[in-house]
């Protein structure tokens, strides 16, 4: 504090008036080493500007170096090249390459991880975040009927025990109080099926035939696709009815529910799981099949969404003279050739179908694979594609349509009139 002391009459200062007034304090410590002090940070912003304070942040840093590693490919022909003139200095690490080129194409290593990076946080978020409802409790039915393996000679009273098998299925269900599915299976006992199988328990199977199966020479079974149990086997039923008007006396067709379907809103839809365990019954079945129809009779395989995993998995070793695969995801199989299989291998899908948008990517993770790789319509896959018009995922068995006009000529060996696409 700076102070002017008053003059006195003798011209001296008199300071004493103005001597600060204070307690006495405690002798200065003796000089040594201290400890070392917190370090405080000044709360306002740095004005510099300069490398830490561009991109947004350390977030944006860091998801921008991340992008950058993934793009980059230091093997590749078209790897960074030197800034020129017009560019500033770059920065420790990889540049994205704004040029077009091979860079940009679909099937780079930054395409790749991406698509294998949203698969894996589709399966993150269904395991964490559950969108299904809860597991209905089981209805009690009863075992499916004892049988010998079916022959021409013994249809009908394999069709009689199955349906005769469903009725009981249906007055348990009514006891337990499932009107939904009692009413499900009193459909499947009317006399006018012809259930070559049936099993009332859990989500049910069932094996129907349309046609004379004893008789016919050209053979159609389909294989259905996630969401296919006894309650909602009608939609499955009409597409199987649809096809048989088309194929005529020569034909009869098979609905083949053979397996346990995944749930469309499930992690079980998003791997080859289910089709694992599928495809051993399905060629088990077609074998049996052979032992009604004969040698002579040609078999098709008719595969919808993720049946054709199911048929991708059970094409080796299968009995069958053309596969097809209709609304798919993928097989599982990289070509037509990696499905090793005698059999012609068809592919189509609609213009409407909202198949087109999954990632045709498969990657293992957490012990199974999610995806179903390759895309079986495009040309590096190798099967036959044809023409399924404008239909949508669910339309392929539509009445009158370009893509059961087509299937139909197929089942029945007239391939040179099939509309490719």
């Amino acid at each position: 504090m700076e102070f002017r002391p008053k003059a006195t009459a003798r011209g001296r200062a008199d300071v004493s008036a103005h001597r600060p007034r204070c307690k006495p304090t405690a002798p200065a410590a003796p000089a040594g080493p201290t400890a070392p002090t917190a370090r405080t940070e000044d709360p306002r912003p740095d004005p510099r500007p300069g490398p830490r304070r561009r991109a947004g942040g350390r977030f944006a840093r860091r998801l921008r170096r991340t992008l950058l590693a993934a793009h980059a490919d230091p093997t590749s022909p078209t790897a960074p090249t030197a800034p020129t003139a017009r560019t500033e200095a770059p920065r420790p690490g990889p540049r994205l390459d704004p040029r077009p080129g091979p860079r940009r194409r679909a099937g780079g290593r930054f395409v790749r991880r991406l698509r294998r990076t949203l698969l894996a946080a589709l399966v993150t978020a269904a395991v964490v975040v559950p969108v299904s409802a809860a597991a209905r409790p089981e209805i009690p039915a009863p075992a499916p009927a004892a049988l010998a393996p079916p022959t021409a000679a013994t249809l009908d009273a394999a069709y009689e025990a199955n349906r005769a098998n469903a009725a009981e299925a249906a007055r348990m269900a009514a006891d337990h109080g499932d009107r939904t599915r009692a009413a499900a299976d009193r459909a499947m006992a009317a006399p006018s099926r012809r259930l070559l199988s049936f099993d009332g328990r859990g989500p049910g199977r069932a094996v129907e035939v349309f046609g004379d199966l004893a008789h016919a020479d050209r053979v159609a079974v389909l294989v259905p696709g996630s969401d296919t149990t006894l309650e909602t086997y009608d939609r499955f039923r009409a597409g199987a009815l649809a096809l048989r008007e088309r194929l005529g006396p020569r034909g009869a067709v098979l609905a083949w529910l053979g397996y346990e379907t995944p749930g469309t809103v499930s992690t079980t839809v998003l791997t080859t799981d289910r089709a694992e365990d599928a495809a051993p019954l399905l060629r088990a079945f077609l074998r049996q099949l052979r032992g009604v129809v004969g040698r002579s009779a040609h078999l098709t395989l008719l595969c919808h969404s993720y049946g054709t995993v199911v048929c991708g998995r059970a094409a080796p070793g299968s009995d069958a003279s053309d596969i097809v695969f209709i609304g798919s995801p993928g097989t599982g199989a990289s070509s037509a050739a990696a499905l090793r299989t005698s059999a012609r291998v068809w592919a189509a899908r609609g213009s409407a179908d909202w198949i087109t948008r999954v990632p045709h990517a498969s990657v293992g993770l957490l012990g199974t694979t999610v995806g179903f790789g390759a895309d079986p319509v495009s040309p590096s896959f190798g099967a036959r594609v044809f023409r399924a018009g404008s239909h949508g995922h669910s339309d392929y068995f539509e009445p009158g349509s370009v893509s059961l006009a087509n299937l139909a000529r197929i089942v029945l060996g007239d391939t040179s009139e099939v509309t490719r696409a």
